[in-house]
């Protein structure tokens, strides 16, 4: 009887169900400092990290959490991890897989500037240590997780010592031959998720754990493209093509555009990317991704230029709400050469409090949301009217495809279009990060509007648009992999209250977003326009003098187009066709003025101020009267009404009250009337200067 029993006992053994469960689980071990241990979360025994994942891995998995609060890697440091029962419990447990994320607290100013020579010696001997008490151990070690700018020790030497470390892992990673998994990626542009500055809440946890899950097991979701590629997009012409996406670890991806045919895989995170070759302009062509399993195809699109438009209010203003548009509804329709891609904010930044479901998204990112459009009498009304004059000036012109990307937010300032750690690494901006809504470094409107849309968060660290990074984040960061031409820019409303600040501002903004792309493309701004606010004779003058302070720049003046009473003047024709003047000539060759007159030199003689310009073919006056809006000053700098003429293509500005002039003024009220222009009927740029003596 018993060898009968024996012998069933041994047959069901042998079913491959039975059999699975016999089968020892897997045993994953999270070792760690706070941020494994889940410090700061509720309910950490069901929250942290490894209990997520231990629920996502399932009943196969056997996922241990060895972390403990303030470890360090350093054996050298406060709190030695080496040293700890965490350590040793882990050792005993012989994980087959090891999850090391170390490093944070050895910021330290007790650990990094005394023993920083040591930490790779003592990683590697960490994972040496696991191979030994079981060989085939397979180890992820993790970029760390985000310390945000708001952490006590930030600015004294933390944030410099966390980029070390960042930047030592991969290298320890490859020495080893073990996994790397970055932990910073997913979560830097996620500061809501950080109340302290360091640990991350539950859901934080949740982004850790789909990381790591991802890395474990391969699963991406199958074959994606980027969502910038969609029907009727336009390429840029004459550089190299990125094409990429995600798919499942190791997965072969074959792309075919026209005659080309290229092969990729997608790497251990998931992602993938194949260059096709330059293209001249043309099309349509048809894009054709795909895996043995999925096939992804992109029709009707078009080579030619690509210009991204940003901004707030002001480029974000419609086609159907500017001046004498109606004949332009009809050209639109004719017009399937140029494509748009307006990517359409979630919410509106009006005067209102946005619902819980608007506020979750805006925290996740999801701001932003649009594909690409045939330019037709529909998908124009809402575009930006400065891009699309901007784009029919330039087709009228190239006669080659023109692709038009708008990302553009009513309000919002130029710290919020500016990334973060390029933000973070600035002597002086770094301090807009923290506490933003009660900071005066921002715009005290931008504040009290951003707390009427915030009234009914729960979070602490709520996002919004008006938030320093928040708009590169969530509306640049995804097209810095999409080759374009260049940028036109209309911004500045929301930085009038400290031009010195904008200055700064401006000039790190156009070398961040140079720098993310890869290549010093052209950025055409739009100097402010007219209106009756007292900062904006500053500011027009700042935007003036920031012209020869980058290269690869224009400015489009707009002084004589604006509206005394509003911020929103409606003839963005002529702003679109300036800012398309300056692309034309500087970008495209075209012999063409394109600039109103700019001030170059001021000079004295005798009791007369000459102003000399640039751009000065025929100076004249917009109207036919006489010179307006010049003013001199003495050494008192009380400045006087001044008469001025135009002599020999210069002008002469002299006033009887002011014998010495010393300083001269052009346009320098809020809503100006200053009228001079040049023989291209463009205006010219207010100013003011010092005056020099004629030798």
């Amino acid at each position: 009887m018993k060898r009968i029993f024996l012998i069933l006992l041994t047959g069901l053994l042998s079913l491959p169900c039975l059999a699975r469960q016999s089968q020892a689980k897997e045993k994953v071990a999270c070792i760690g400092n706070s941020v494994t241990f889940g410090a700061g979360i509720e309910d950490r025994e069901h929250n942290s990290y490894p209990a997520q994942l231990q629920k996502l891995l399932g009943t196969g998995y056997d996922v241990g959490n060895f972390g403990l609060n303030g470890a360090t890697l350093l054996q050298k440091g406060h709190r030695p991890y080496h040293k700890t029962q965490q350590y040793k419990d882990a050792l005993t447990f012989k994980p087959d897989i090891a999850i090391i994320h170390l490093g944070l607290n050895d910021t330290d100013p007790r650990n990094w500037p005394n023993y920083q020579d040591e930490f790779t010696a003592d990683y590697y001997s960490l994972i040496d240590t696991l191979r030994a008490v079981n060989p085939k151990v397979r180890i992820l070690v993790c970029r760390l997780t985000p310390i945000f700018s708001g952490h006590p020790r930030f600015k004294s030497g933390t944030r410099d010592w966390y980029w070390q470390i960042q930047d030592l892992i991969p290298v320890i990673a490859r020495a080893r031959s073990v996994e790397l998994v970055d932990l910073n990626r997913p979560l830097h542009n996620r500061s809501d998720l950080f109340p302290d500055e360091l640990h991350p809440t539950a859901e934080g946890a949740s982004i850790i754990v789909r990381t790591l899950f991802g890395q474990l097991t391969g699963k991406y979701g199958g074959l994606q493209l980027a969502p910038v590629f969609t029907d009727h997009m336009v390429l840029q012409q004459k550089m190299p093509i990125p094409v990429q996406g995600t798919a499942d670890a190791g997965e072969e991806i074959t792309i075919k555009f026209g005659k080309e045919q290229l092969k990729t895989k997608a790497s251990a995170d998931g992602r993938w990317k194949a260059i096709l070759a330059p293209k001249k302009a043309g099309g349509p062509y048809q894009l054709e991704v795909a895996t043995t399993t999925k096939k992804i195809m992109v029709q009707d699109i078009l080579v030619g230029e690509v210009w991204l438009s940003s901004g707030q209010s002001n480029m974000a203003f419609p086609l159907s709400a500017a001046q004498r548009t109606d004949d332009e509804m009809k050209r639109a329709q004719q017009s399937g050469n140029i494509r748009l891609l307006r990517m359409k904010p979630l919410a509106e930044t009006g005067n209102f409090a946005w619902d819980s479901a608007t506020l979750r998204q805006v925290n996740q990112l999801q701001y932003f949301s649009g594909s690409w459009q045939r330019c037709d009498s529909v998908s124009a009304r809402d575009f930006s009217a400065v891009a699309y004059f901007f784009g029919q000036q330039l087709y009228q012109e190239l006669n080659i495809p023109i692709g038009l990307i708008q990302v553009a937010v009513g309000g919002s300032n130029t710290e919020s279009w500016i990334d973060r750690y390029t933000l973070e690494h600035h002597p002086q901006l770094v301090d807009l990060l923290p506490k933003w809504q009660t900071s005066d470094f921002i715009m005290d409107w931008c504040r009290e509007r951003a707390g009427v849309n915030l009234k009914n968060t729960t979070v602490a660290k709520q996002r919004h648009p008006y938030e320093p990074a928040y708009n590169y984040e969530a509306g640049i960061a995804p097209f810095t992999s999409f080759p374009i031409k260049g940028v036109i820019w209309y911004q500045g409303e929301s930085n009038t209250h400290n031009e010195a600040l904008h200055a700064e501002l401006f000039r790190t903004m156009v070398r961040s977003w140079r720098q993310h792309w890869g290549y010093d493309f052209p950025f055409y701004y739009t100097q402010l326009s007219s209106l009756s606010r007292p900062s904006w004779p500053h500011f027009r003058d700042s935007q003036r003098r920031l012209l020869p302070q980058l290269n690869k720049v224009g400015m489009a003046v707009t002084s004589d187009i604006g509206d005394s009473t509003d911020v929103h003047p409606r003839q963005k024709r002529q702003v679109g066709e300036r800012l398309a003047a300056w692309a034309l000539a500087q970008t495209y060759g075209k012999k063409i003025i394109y600039s109103g007159p700019l001030l170059k030199t001021g000079k004295i003689k005798g009791q007369e101020v000459i102003c000399t310009f640039a751009f000065d073919n025929k100076l004249q006056t917009s109207d036919g009267q006489p010179l307006r809006g010049f003013e001199i000053a003495g050494s008192d700098l009380v400045f006087k009404k001044a008469k001025a003429n135009i002599r020999r293509n210069k002008v002469m500005v002299s006033s009887p009250e002011v014998p010495r002039p010393r300083y001269v003024r052009y346009g320098w009220e809020p809503y100006t009337r200053a009228n001079l222009t040049n023989g291209a009927t463009l205006p010219a740029s207010t100013f003011k200067t010092e005056v020099q003596n004629i030798d």
